[in-house]
C-alpha cells in the first residue's frame, strides 16, 4: 500500500525495535537476507530482514514493536483514502481505487455466494471501501477490523468497525461466511495466530482469501532491495509459495485454490521498483508520482494483459478449514 514522502531527519530510536524469533518454527538462529529502508515515506532509518536458518522464512528482525509501528501508519497512508483531490487526474486516481475493489468482488465472487444473509469478515479493512461496496451490491452483513481507529471516515459508521488487533477482537459466537485479508499477513506481529482465529470464525463451509506480495516473484528479482513487497518496516514477514503454503496448512486449513495474481494491480510494483531505485530511499510523493504512473500504465497495457500468468508481484489463497 501506497504512502508519500515525508523525510524524517534521524533514524528511528534504537530502544523501540525488539528482536523476535521466527513466526513459523520459532527458531532463533538467523542469517541476514537483506536490509531495506523506507522507500515509500522517505523515513530515515535501514530495517534488517534475515532467513530462517531452520525453516527458510524471511521475516524483519529486529522490528519496531507494536506499540510505535502505528507511527508508520501517518495521514498519508493511502489504504485510510484520506486525500482525495489529485488535481485533474482525480477521476483517474478514483477510478483506480474503485476498480481495485470491483477486482476484490470479481475475485470472492468465483468462491462465495454473496446475498443478504452473507457475513464477511475483512481483516485489516482500511476505509472499509470493499466492505461497503459488498454492502451497496449484495446487502451483506460486514465487519472490518484495523489496528488504527479510523471511526471517522466516511462510511466507517455503516459497518461493524473493530478497533485493535485481530487475535485480540471478541466475535462471541458469530462465524462468517467469508474472511478476507488483502495485504494483511505480511504486516501482521502473529502470523500463526491470526490464521488460526480465522479459522475459528470460519464457517463450516466458509472461505479464508488471502492476499500477499510474493517473495519469489519476477518483481523482487528486478529490484532487490527496492522491491514494493519489502515495504519496511510495516512489513514483518515476506512470503514465498512455499512458506505461505505451510502457514495455511499448520493453521488448520486447507488449500481450494492458489493464484499468483492477485485484486491488487501489479504494475505498482513494477512502477515503484524504478521509482525507488531513483530515489534511493528519498520516498515517493505520489501527487508528483501519479502523473508518470498512469502514463507507464498505459504504456505498458499489452504486458499487463498477461497478468495472471507472469507470477509479476502478488498471490491469492482461498481457504477453507480442514475437515
Amino acid at each position: 500500500m501506497l504512502m508519500s514522502a515525508s523525510k524524517s531527519a534521524s533514524p528511528p530510536d534504537p530502544s523501540i525495535f525488539e528482536s523476535i524469533a521466527c513466526y513459523y518454527c520459532g527458531g532463533t538462529a538467523h542469517s541476514k537476507f537483506l536490509m531495506a529502508q523506507d522507500d515509500l515515506t522517505g523515513k530515515s532509518g535501514d530495517f534488517c530482514f534475515v532467513t530462517c536458518d531452520a525453516c527458510g522464512l524471511v521475516y524483519q528482525n529486529p522490528r519496531i514493536d507494536v506499540a510505535n509501528i502505528k507511527d508508520y501508519y501517518d495521514e498519508e497512508y493511502i489504504a485510510h483514502r484520506k486525500k482525495q483531490d489529485w488535481g485533474m487526474l482525480t477521476w483517474f486516481y478514483n477510478h483506480a481505487m474503485g476498480k481495485h475493489d470491483r477486482e476484490k468482488v470479481k475475485l470472492i465472487s468465483k468462491y462465495v455466494s454473496l446475498d443478504s444473509s452473507t457475513h464477511v469478515l475483512d481483516v485489516g479493512c482500511g476505509a472499509a471501501t470493499f466492505l461497503l461496496r459488498l454492502k451497496d451490491l449484495f446487502g451483506a452483513h460486514v465487519t472490518g477490523v484495523d489496528f488504527k481507529d479510523l471511526s471517522k471516515l466516511p462510511g466507517l459508521d455503516q459497518i461493524d468497525f473493530r478497533c485493535g488487533l485481530f487475535y485480540e477482537q471478541d466475535f462471541g459466537g458469530q462465524l462468517f461466511d467469508l474472511i478476507t485479508m488483502w495485504h494483511f499477513l505480511e504486516h501482521d506481529y502473529d502470523p500463526l495466530n491470526s490464521l488460526a482465529v480465522a479459522r475459528e470464525r470460519l464457517a463450516s463451509d466458509g472461505r479464508l482469501i488471502i492476499e500477499v506480495p510474493r517473495l519469489d516473484s519476477l518483481s523482487f528479482k528486478l529490484y532487490g532491495n527496492r522491491w514494493a513487497g519489502l515495504q519496511a518496516p510495516q512489513h514483518t514477514v515476506l512470503y514465498d509459495r512455499k512458506m505461505l503454503l505451510q502457514f495455511i496448512e499448520k493453521a488448520g486449513l486447507e488449500v481450494v485454490d492458489y493464484l499468483p495474481y492477485g485484486a491488487f494491480p501489479a504494475y505498482f510494483y513494477l512502477f515503484a521498483g524504478v521509482a525507488f531505485k531513483i530515489r534511493k530511499g528519498r520516498g515517493l510523493d505520489f501527487a508528483k508520482a501519479i502523473y508518470p504512473y498512469f502514463l507507464g500504465q498505459i504504456l505498458l497495457s499489452p504486458v499487463l494483459l498477461f497478468e495472471h500468468r507472469l507470477n509479476l508481484a502478488m498471490q491469492t489463497v482461498v481457504c477453507k478449514r480442514s475437515s
